[in-house]
């Protein structure tokens, strides 16, 4: 570990970095950070960490017994592309000093702890992740949330929406339209210098992009970024999410990884690919269904049994759930397939067996990381260990299916709110605990966080549409 740190020295000596900050993540998935003048850091603080106030985030600790220490890891930096004065970012881990331990309610933690049960168990050395985030860059965003008043109003110029507004005097006309957005080529794809953009500083800040394109929604996005283990996917999912916003930011534009924020056009997911290696082999990689092995089979098999409990973390927030309505490529039936992107799990087309994957296609962007990628692990795990069984692949169309034709075929949904996903999760949550992966005591925090922050504050609220069925009853 010294020799790290001494490489992390060296690096600010080289980019004549000027503040060192210092970030960690919260139970909702948002980061957080303190800096500090570069001079004042030395070698002690990565080994003794930064005391912090950890009363004043959302449900960590009381305030009798606040402080908790930031401990930064050695290996996992990179130069802020935004801040004016070279600004080194540093990625950090929560100690508890009260139990000595890293603190159970720290999302990296417990990816960490997740990690290292895999190994434990001898099914596997790694599990590699490759997440899809995709997102939506508006012009603008108004919100209204008063007593007397709830309302929204989005804009970007390329809503359809705006087909006889004049920008300066001109309207273009060139619009993707709803669910037209998917690889047009400009004019209609208006973003693609801001995409360009931010790939460029993604590249600057240590990630590997490949795929760059316009999306099926009006504004919608999506930049492809190299997969990794675990914890690495996880403070990337964080990185682009800085990366996408600021530029969106410095182009006087909002960027948004909002699930649902247009009605009747497709929303935003997280498609996540996962594998197992173990001593440079893929152990997805076999003889059965597409070339899976009977692990990845039964892998499937527990996100499957447990995806009604997993969805608590994949699909975390009230939004997360009218982007899994029937119509727009919705993934919430809980059923696998080759290709089909109709199944909540699909097996995409590959060849050789180092890329063999199962792709979830139901987690969104809403989710925390590190807590989305750990609750999928746990599930996958618990189904290779009991040996639990996938069931029959759905090769039809699922979207084609009825409710009834759904319900006869005896096919699992996932949750229709996330009131339910927390209360399945409560239901189904021993697999989540095995290894000590994630206590109770984060667990039930986790489900009073989400209650008082998300759940009845957006179920206490009138909604505009209730008006038009409601008011005149």
């Amino acid at each position: 570990m010294r020799e790290q740190i001494r490489e992390f020295f060296a690096s600010c000596s080289e980019n004549e970095v000027e503040f060192i900050d210092f970030r960690f993540t919260d139970i909702k998935g948002t980061w957080h950070h303190v800096s500090f003048s570069a001079s004042a850091v030395d070698e002690d603080v990565f080994e003794k960490g930064i005391a912090f106030d950890a009363s004043s985030l959302p449900k960590w600790q009381p305030i009798n017994r606040s402080d908790m220490i930031l401990k930064p890891d050695p290996v996992r930096y990179f130069i802020d592309p935004f801040s004016a004065d070279a600004t080194m970012v540093v990625f950090c881990d929560v100690w508890d000093i009260y139990k000595n331990q890293p603190y159970e309610k720290c999302p990296r933690s417990i990816i960490k702890k997740a990690m290292s049960y895999l190994k434990e168990s001898g099914i596997g050395d790694i599990a590699y992740f490759g997440p899809e985030n995709e997102f939506f860059i508006f012009d603008s965003i108004k919100i209204k949330d008063n007593i007397n008043t709830q309302a929204y109003e989005i804009d970007t110029e390329e809503g359809e929406w705006n087909r006889n507004k004049e920008f300066d005097g001109v309207n273009m006309g060139h619009r993707p339209g709803t669910k037209g957005g998917y690889f047009p080529v400009p004019p209609i794809d208006s973003m693609v210098d801001i995409r360009a953009e931010m790939v460029k500083v993604l590249n600057q800040v240590g990630i590997e992009t490949f795929v760059v394109h316009h999306e099926v929604a009006q504004a919608q996005g999506e930049i492809g970024i190299k997969f990794g283990d675990m914890l690495e996917a996880a403070d990337n999912v964080q990185k682009l999410k800085y990366v996408v916003k600021m530029v969106a930011h410095l182009n006087g534009k909002t960027a948004t990884f909002m699930p649902k924020p247009l009605y009747g056009d497709n929303g935003s997911g997280m498609h996540t690919h996962i594998s197992i290696w173990k001593d440079g082999k893929n152990l997805f990689a076999g003889d059965k269904y597409q070339g899976l092995s009977d692990m990845a089979l039964h892998f499937l098999g527990g996100v499957l049994t447990h995806a009604r409990s997993v969805a608590a973390f994949t699909n975390a927030s009230t939004n997360s759930y009218k982007r899994l309505i029937p119509g727009f490529e919705a993934p919430s039936i809980l059923a696998y397939s080759a290709q089909n992107r109709s199944a909540s799990i699909r097996i995409p087309y590959n060849q050789g067996e180092k890329a063999k994957r199962l792709e979830f296609r139901f987690p969104d962007s809403s989710s925390n990381p590190y807590l989305a990628f750990s609750s999928l692990l746990m599930a996958g795990l618990d189904g290779i260990i009991h040996k639990l069984p996938a069931g029959e692949p759905m090769d039809i169309d699922l979207f084609e299916l009825t409710l009834d034709e759904i319900r006869d075929k005896g096919i699992k949904q996932l949750p229709h709110t996330l009131r339910t996903a927390i209360e399945e999760m409560l239901l189904d949550r021993d697999y989540l605990k095995v290894g000590e992966v994630f206590s109770e005591e984060f667990i039930q925090t986790y489900k009073a966080y989400k209650f008082e922050a998300e759940i009845w504050p957006w179920e206490a609220r009138p909604h505009p549409f209730e008006f038009i069925s409601t008011y005149s009853c």
